[in-house]
């Protein structure tokens, strides 16, 4: 059966290729979509969806992060992750609830989303991408592992964090217990693992190398008390 939020998600996908540039007009900037979700919030589903066409773009690399407060209704969310639930304590004060709660969507490090609200997110999404921070990330495969490097047009006025995110492209649960029993949910780019590679001033150029993922992973270069995420890069 047809639900409004399906048929709001139908219209943002058959508009997508006027809102969310093809891979061919996309510019280098990648937007990072983090989505705080829990298998037993009932309400969470339809932005799962949401996030799974979503990864269909090049331009923009949506994240699940999956939290355990609601493990307590009677389901035990199998990907969630302490630091899934430190970041979103951290972003909890822009919001307009000041707690935690799902589905939660933050764009580019700054922007909250509460709920399931596909228009304003594809408006964030633009204006993130729009957004010239002056900084450039390449990751370059070595073997089982990958040189990261990173220059900046200027140096930083506090140094950002360097993190490394590894997530699974998909994963499927029947979930027969709490608010969503009798489900089947596939979730996209489930975050498995976080890694702070350190601080970086942006005055000199960047070079690590860092463990490549099993799956799939990512970089990411945030403002300090996780502000602004300034660059993202997929890793090979």
């Amino acid at each position: 059966m047809w639900t409004r939020f399906t048929a709001t998600l139908v219209f943002l996908l058959s508009i997508g290729g006027s809102v969310i540039a093809t891979p061919s007009e996309a510019e280098d900037r990648l937007v990072v979509l983090e989505l705080f979700t829990s298998q037993g919030c009932d309400r969470c589903p339809p932005v799962d969806a949401m996030i799974r066409e979503l990864a269909q773009h090049d331009d923009v690399l949506p994240l699940a992060l999956h939290v355990d407060y609601w493990d307590y209704m009677g389901w035990e969310d199998s990907f969630a992750l302490d630091a899934n639930v430190h970041r979103q304590m951290a972003y909890a004060p822009r919001t307009d609830r000041r707690r935690l709660f799902t589905p939660l969507m933050v764009v580019g490090g700054l922007d909250p989303v509460a709920g399931f609200t596909p228009m304003k997110v594809i408006d964030l999404i633009q204006k993130h991408r729009g957004v010239d921070v002056g900084v450039e990330l390449q990751t370059t495969l070595q073997g089982n592992r990958v040189l990261l490097t990173g220059h900046s047009e200027r140096s930083f006025g506090s140094p950002v964090q360097v993190l490394v995110v590894h997530f699974k492209p998909q994963a499927t649960v029947e979930i027969t217990r709490g608010q969503n029993a009798g489900r089947t949910v596939t979730y996209t780019n489930v975050v498995t693992a976080w890694h702070d590679l350190g601080r970086w001033d942006g005055h000199a150029p960047m070079s690590v190398l860092v463990p490549r993922p099993e799956e799939a992973g990512a970089v990411l270069v945030q403002s300090p008390e996780f502000g602004l995420i300034l660059a993202a890069s997929r890793l090979p």
